[in-house]
């Protein structure tokens, strides 16, 4: 689980909640190099980084995030651990700790972080939320043992099944349902009382299913419906890991973000859709510019979660217009 909040799923896409100064647009770089599936050379960066400002609070929350991100759980907790006691009053860092002390199936421990994340921060929804989750994954082993020391015992098998139906995933028919997880999300310190943006709640337009968890905005013409329904399309193909589907809402002249080649960044993102085991991107906040009929940007606020990761983006597309199809040019983040 990244730093994190939803105890439930995969890598990259780390958001930065920096304060604005001199040393952001770095932060910033490092975490969408990380963001791009290149963990190990922003771990590197965010050393360097350190090297030359040692007591930079964010930095040290970023490569605690990294370390996590790279599998190096136990250097993440020594440096969660360094940060709540020199820095009490943050709640992020206890959430983090919590997060990796759960994936270690040391719930007390993830409990006992939690609390003091509530204790310094009693609006900290996310720290409410792990705790909730902590729980229920208490209580489900407990129910569980009781059901093999009694495979009889009807209370226990029905309370075992009120929890997994309770984190139970929605799911269409041909897929299993989720068992029961604790949440985590990834998350760089900011101020100690700085809350996260809530959740995205976005539902999809008529015509176009939109990703769990999104919320379409009315449409004011045909075209923004159509460039609504691609970027939902694009978004659910994300979530759904239709990977031919998802790159193809790419268009053939789109700007890869470094530059490589359309090649090379198709096999990227070819493995980072297709390699976790689930992934959940919403959407909120949409805003559509069109600029004239073959050209529009979509400005809107991106929530990923994937393994033990979960995190909120601001996103522009470009789109372009190509045989009547809606495609994205370009594709920048944190605009």
């Amino acid at each position: 689980m990244p730093v994190f909040r939803a105890l439930s799923h995969g890598l990259l896409i780390l958001i930065l909640l920096v304060a604005t100064s001199a040393q952001a647009d770095e932060l910033k770089d490092i975490a969408q190099l990380a963001n791009q599936g290149q963990a190990s050379q922003a771990l590197e960066r965010i050393n360097t980084y350190l090297a030359a400002k040692p007591k930079d609070i964010q930095a040290i929350f970023l490569r605690g995030v990294l370390l996590a991100e790279t599998g190096k759980r136990d250097e993440a907790i020594r440096i969660f651990t360094e940060l709540t006691e020199k820095h009490p009053t943050l709640p992020e860092p206890y959430n983090n700790l919590a997060v990796l002390y759960a994936e270690k199936g040391q719930y007390d421990k993830a409990r006992a972080a939690l609390d003091a994340a509530i204790k310094t921060h009693p609006s900290y929804a996310t720290a409410h939320e792990n705790l909730g989750d902590i729980y229920a994954r208490m209580a489900s082993d407990a129910y569980g043992k009781a059901l093999q020391l009694d495979t009889g015992n009807t209370r226990a098998k029905s309370k075992l099944s009120l929890i997994k139906d309770l984190f139970a995933a929605p799911t269409s028919p041909a897929q299993p349902t989720a068992k029961v997880d604790i949440q985590k999300e990834v998350q760089i310190a900011a101020a100690p009382t700085s809350p996260l943006p809530a959740k995205a709640e976005v539902k999809p337009a008529p015509s176009q299913p939109a990703p769990e968890g999104t919320k379409a905005m009315p449409a004011t013409s045909s075209a923004d419906q159509a460039i609504k329904d691609a970027v939902y399309q694009w978004a659910q193909a994300w979530s759904s890991q239709h990977v031919d589907q998802y790159l193809a809402s790419y268009a053939s002249d789109f700007k890869t973000p470094n530059g490589e080649s359309r090649k090379a960044w198709e096999a990227l993102r070819r493995d980072r859709v297709s390699k976790p085991s689930k992934i959940e991107v919403s959407l909120n906040k949409l805003e559509i510019s069109v600029e004239n009929e073959n050209n529009a940007k979509v400005r809107f606020m991106q929530s990923y979660r994937s393994g033990s990761l979960s995190q909120r983006t601001s996103k522009l597309l470009v789109l372009t217009r190509q045989q009547g199809k809606w495609l994205i040019q370009q594709e920048l983040t944190n605009r």
